[in-house]
């Protein structure tokens, strides 16, 4: 029989599934065409989420350590007795250090309201050091609500009605999906689509016009696009006058990028700038679909400040079709009664996980003695990863980690817990690429020992004597408790109707700015007094910040964004999929491969002083001659010499939102 679920991935698209269960096994896993964005239809990788499931290589069994750390030899064991071992592992570092001394890291391996954050409560009451989850999006977060405030914005399925579309550092193709047939749709009635990538993505190759921009140039193309705007006089003025805060200022600022000032920046030509300025500042509904590729450098957040504004100069938030879309959802966004930050002791202190390898080799009064890893493997995602490596390698350190698979970090671990899938949980779940809610029930029950996560932190806490109620809730009590929660967004949501498994419109609106904007001053603000106080530029500017290491010794950008068949380090251990995608390669530019006799198809050598790693050369033009790139993040194990690319990032903290500036690197090449 078929049963409803839902895609849990790090995806903006959050799929409806069906999964076909006979005697207990997911035998296949199809899109859900009930469901009103994603219409039955799902990626490559989803297909083989059976395989995820009933794979055998899966961890079904408590483990424990029995060689080296690193070795990978383990023992099974019983869960009271890896359940104790935990917890007087953990007890034992905070009496001899203090709670500082425990350090949780997690971060999206499953998306699930109820079990994604069912180890917050158990930690704060410890008293763990606490964890920022900023490797991802906050930069991009912090540079759009500067300028447009916080909360939901466009929807893309408004894009239908729109006329000219900017696609600005997103390989939809792999990254968002779902997204497309909207744009298609637009385009069959007219639309010009322009892709803003510094490589050829596979979204850029079938669009009308492709941007192949220099990385972290991003605020400078918007400023020389603005340039034009107002030189040439596509602006409205009455949005700006009623909507908008700084325009003269912004004038001043953008008065600096002319076209051939913006173009050498940027690595374009004056024409292909004035180009898309005219365009976007002509048409009738222009839209921007930010990614998140143009947020991952050190000068991120203003990046996406920047793009942001443009919409203001136009007036697109009055037009339909019109305005610009970063992340959506939102709600149920009360979680406290879950998390409970008001367990968590004053003064706690905060690491960040970008800073994982310095947490572990080089931080004191504590050091960190104790780390338990779930839902992430930070031997693979965590920058700068030898020093990530050494820290785990420590063995004054001892590592638990609740895994599925034998993973890099679960590798280094003292005690491995065998996680339950995310088809074999209850869940809500909402969305960052739409505006629906949709609860999972499990379609089997959990295979083998694995437990989920809610099962083992409250084991946990009865094991440290934790007696708050939030310690005995059932997956049950924290749905309902979510579907009750008070924000505006959830008014009027037919809560019966997400019980029985449905796709669920929130109440947010396609256009959220049709009224005003969550900013201080309610408005569009070109300049930024928030900003201004946090010792910010108050106004968008567009000089590249790049990578400081290394100086004139590293001439080659390397950034990492994301495979088609594989997302972050997930789907790594789908046999199907690494045969399909083959050895871990990089693009180069033929100029540049000619320069270092490098050949397509031979194996090369990246390095900086962070590490080094081995890739496959695939020489094309799909990447510009300064530029190497190197799509997915493999298992570091399934590399030829056991490293990842996250040994040449860096852990330097973007200029706002204090994420990780993975797209900023200098490297250079040389054959194997």
């Amino acid at each position: 029989m078929w049963k409803r679920s839902v895609c849990t991935k790090d995806c903006p698209d959050t799929c409806g599934l069906l999964a076909r269960v006979e005697d207990g096994r997911i035998t296949a896993v199809k899109g859900d065409p009930d469901h009103p964005y994603t219409r039955g239809f799902i990626c490559k990788k989803a297909i083989h989420f059976p395989d995820h499931v009933h794979n055998s290589d899966r961890i079904l069994t408590p483990l424990i350590r029995t060689g080296p750390k690193g070795s990978g030899r383990f023992a099974p064991i019983a869960w009271d007795e890896a359940l104790d071992r935990v917890a007087e592992q953990m007890a034992k570092a905070a009496a001899d250090h203090g709670p500082g001394a425990v350090l949780p890291y997690y971060y999206a391996g499953h998306m699930g309201m109820v079990h994604r954050h069912a180890g917050h409560a158990f930690f704060h009451k410890l008293g763990a050091s606490r964890m920022m989850p900023t490797i991802c999006g906050p930069a991009s977060t912090e540079g759009f609500k500067a300028s447009l405030g916080s909360g939901p914005s466009t929807t893309i399925e408004s894009a239908a009605a729109s006329d000219f579309i900017v696609i600005w550092g997103s390989n939809t193709l792999t990254t968002n999906l779902h997204a497309w047939p909207f744009f298609q749709r637009a385009r069959k009635n007219g639309a010009r689509l322009t892709v803003i990538d510094p490589y050829r993505t596979e979204t850029a190759k079938r669009a009308d016009a492709h941007l192949m921009l220099r990385p972290g140039t991003d605020a400078a193309l918007a400023l020389g696009m603005m340039n034009v705007i107002i030189a040439e006089d596509l602006l409205d003025h009455d949005f700006i006058a009623q909507r908008t805060v700084g325009f003269e200022a912004l004038r001043i600022r953008a008065a600096d990028y002319p076209p051939e000032k913006t173009a050498g920046i940027c690595g374009l030509t004056p024409d292909q700038v004035r180009s898309l300025a005219r365009g976007y500042g002509r048409a009738k509904a222009p839209y921007i679909r930010t990614g998140w590729g143009p947020g991952r450098q050190l000068a991120g957040a203003m990046a996406l400040r920047t793009i942001a504004l443009l919409p203001g100069l136009v007036g697109a938030f009055r037009r339909p079709g019109a305005g610009i879309t970063r992340s959506l959802g939102g709600a149920p966004s009360d979680l406290s009664f879950w998390t409970r930050p008001d367990l968590c002791p004053p003064a706690t202190r905060w690491i960040n996980m970008v800073q994982l390898g310095h947490a572990l080799t080089e931080l004191d009064n504590p050091p960190i003695r104790y780390l338990h890893v779930y839902l992430s493997n930070p031997a693979a995602v965590a920058p700068q990863s030898r020093q990530v490596m050494a820290g785990l390698a420590r063995k004054d350190l001892f590592v638990s980690v609740q895994e599925m698979f034998m993973t890099d970090t679960a590798r280094m671990a003292d005690i491995v817990l065998p996680g339950a899938s995310f088809l074999e949980v209850k869940d809500l779940y909402r969305s960052y690429g739409h505006n629906y809610i949709q609860l999972a029930e499990p379609v089997i029950p959990p295979v083998g020992q694995s437990r989920s996560m809610l099962a083992v932190f409250q084991a946990l806490a009865r094991r440290m004597g934790f007696v708050e109620p939030v310690f005995s809730m059932t997956e049950d009590q924290c749905v309902e408790t979510l579907l009750a929660d008070p924000s505006p967004y959830m008014a009027g949501v037919d809560k019966e109707r997400v019980r029985d498994g449905r796709a669920v419109r929130l109440n947010i609106a396609d256009n959220p700015y049709a009224e005003s904007f969550a900013t201080p001053s309610g408005k569009i603000e070109f300049f930024s007094q928030s900003w201004a106080d946090q010792g910010l530029d108050p106004l968008p500017d567009g000089r590249p910040v790049r990578d400081p290491e290394g100086g004139s010794r590293y001439g080659l950008e390397f950034i990492t964004p994301p495979h088609r068949l594989f997302l972050n380090s997930a789907f790594h251990e789908i046999a199907a999929l690494r045969r399909e995608a083959g050895s871990p390669s990089v693009l180069i530019h033929p100029h540049t491969a000619a320069e270092r006799r490098i050949f397509d198809g031979s194996q090369v050598r990246i390095y900086n002083d962070r590490g080094e790693c081995y890739l496959t050369a695939r020489v094309t033009e799909d990447t510009r001659p300064e530029l190497l790139v190197a799509e997915g993040l493999r298992w570091p194990g399934l590399h030829p010499d056991g490293k990842g690319v996250n040994q040449l990032t860096s852990q330097r903290l973007t200029d706002a939102g204090q994420t990780c500036a993975f797209h900023c690197s200098r490297v250079e090449v040389a054959p194997a």
